[in-house]
This record gives C-alpha cells, sequence and structure tokens, in this order.
C-alpha cells in the first residue's frame, strides 16, 4: 500500500507546485477562450516577432483537458526524483534540471524549426505551434532511465512503464492518442535529457541556474510590455529619445575657463516625469 497522498505532496513540494501551476494556467486558458496560437510557441513569433515570453507561456499552457491530465499524471510520476537525495538526485537537483530543461528544449526546438525552414525550406515551421509541458517531462523520463533503469513510472495511474524504455514507450503512447503532438518537442526533451544524465551540465551549479534563470525572467517581462498589450504597472520601456541627455565629464584646457552651473528646466526639475 502507497504512501497517503498528503506525504506524498509533503514530500514532492516542486512537483506539486508545477501541477498546480499548469492547472491554474489550463483553467485561466478555458475562461479567457485562448488558443494555441496566444500561448504557445513558434519560430515567427519568437524570430520575428521577438516575444520569448512564449518561452515560459508554451511550457506551463495546456489547450486540451486530455494533454493536462496525461501530462500531470506523468510529471508526478517523474517528481520522484525529489525524493531520490540519497541517490544524489533530489529537490535542488530537480529544481536546476527542471529550468535547465525548460530553457535548452525549447532552444533545441528552436534550431530544429531553423533547420527546417531554412536548409530544406518547408515553410510551414514558420507557423507551426507548440504548447505543453511534454519537452520537460521526457526529458526526466531520459534521466531517470540512465540513472534508474529498474524502477517503474507510472503514466495515467494504470500504466507502469520500465524507467530504461520509459521515453520511447512514451513518445509512441503519446501519438496514438494525440497524433498532432510535437515530434520536436518530444524529441528535445530527450535529447536535452541525455545531455543532462552524461554530466554535460554538471558544471552548472544550483546557484548559477538560479541565478541566469532570474537574468532570463527579467528579459521575459521587459519582452512582454515590449511586444504585447498588456501593462506591467513597475516597468516602464522608453526609446533612448525620450531619455534627458546623460551629463559627461571631461578635461578643460589652459584657454578655457569653467562656465557657472546652470540650475536645470522647470520641467525636469519638476520630477514629473520620473519613474
Amino acid at each position: 500500500m502507497g504512501k497517503p497522498l498528503v506525504y506524498e505532496i509533503a514530500e514532492k513540494p516542486i512537483t506539486t507546485a508545477l501541477i498546480a501551476i499548469c492547472t491554474g494556467v489550463w483553467v485561466y486558458i478555458q475562461k479567457a477562450g485562448l488558443g494555441y496560437g496566444d500561448v504557445g510557441i513558434s519560430y515567427e513569433d519568437v524570430v520575428r516577432g521577438k516575444q520569448y515570453w512564449r518561452v515560459i507561456t508554451s511550457t506551463f499552457s495546456h489547450v486540451s483537458f486530455l494533454h493536462l491530465i496525461f501530462n500531470m499524471s506523468a510529471l508526478w510520476s517523474v517528481g520522484v526524483v525529489e525524493q531520490l537525495g540519497h541517490a544524489g538526485m533530489g529537490k535542488m537537483y530537480y529544481l536546476k534540471n527542471t529550468l535547465l530543461l525548460v530553457i535548452l528544449s525549447l532552444a533545441l526546438v528552436l534550431v530544429f524549426y531553423h533547420f527546417l525552414i531554412h536548409r530544406l525550406k518547408l515553410e510551414r515551421y514558420w507557423r507551426v505551434t507548440a504548447v505543453g509541458y511534454s519537452c520537460v517531462i521526457f526529458g526526466w523520463m531520459t534521466i531517470l532511465s540512465q540513472k534508474q533503469a529498474g524502477s517503474k513510472i507510472q503514466v495515467l495511474g494504470f500504466l507502469s512503464l520500465p524507467a530504461s524504455l520509459a521515453p520511447f514507450e512514451s513518445l509512441i503512447f503519446t501519438y496514438i492518442i494525440a497524433p498532432q503532438a510535437s515530434f520536436l518537442g518530444h524529441l528535445s526533451g530527450i535529447i536535452v535529457g541525455y545531455l543532462i544524465s552524461w554530466g554535460g551540465f554538471a558544471g552548472i551549479s544550483s546557484y548559477w541556474a538560479i541565478t541566469y534563470t532570474s537574468w532570463l525572467l527579467i528579459a521575459l517581462v521587459v519582452s512582454v510590455e515590449r511586444t504585447t498589450s498588456y501593462h506591467i504597472p513597475f516597468l516602464r520601456i522608453g526609446s533612448s529619445e525620450e531619455l534627458p541627455d546623460l551629463p559627461t565629464v571631461r578635461l578643460l584646457s589652459d584657454e578655457e575657463s569653467p562656465q557657472p552651473r546652470r540650475p536645470p528646466p522647470l520641467s525636469l526639475a519638476s520630477g514629473t516625469d520620473a519613474v
């Protein structure tokens, strides 16, 4: 008999929070009537439109209820990583590599799109849009297949898969129930998962992973302000033409005499334009 759910939640706080976020986003999408084009990631939106915020919205968004249920069930299973501190994993390992999977797997998706568009001339990939947490889940399945090959991963509560084969078995099962699923998204997660499990990013400490992610989030917030109609109250972004000239410092020659300092114009001294 397994542990009571309340104990499982206490042992998987990060996984529980991620499931709550994805579920809350799904509820919001349904109430707001949003679709794939509103929250998903595509090459055109990110590269041409500079809508970098879609890296986050696409990861945590699910439009289909079946897609949400399948992903959250799999996420709960791979969340066992939080409980494996004795095996060299644990909560910080889980948090750090989840951040890496979110960023690197979607970056790899865009690299694939770039190759298909510019090398193979497949123009339709300009607008191919992907959503969902699948790339991260497939990445974690791959990591577990390397580090916990003898364990089992439960999917949908009834499908028990050997961890060593889970990424590819899940890939087949996904295409049976959802043929429109993003193959490149899942493949990118698997590739990044192998790189992580083989120690490709072992030199990145948890501190630096969180630091880099914090700067990335700041860039994404700026992207929201610049490319959408949504206004962030505490942020104002203007062009350089709107900013007053900064004071300059230079050395005076013997022939030059210093000019008396003048007070600033009234419009600037009043501080009405200060942010």
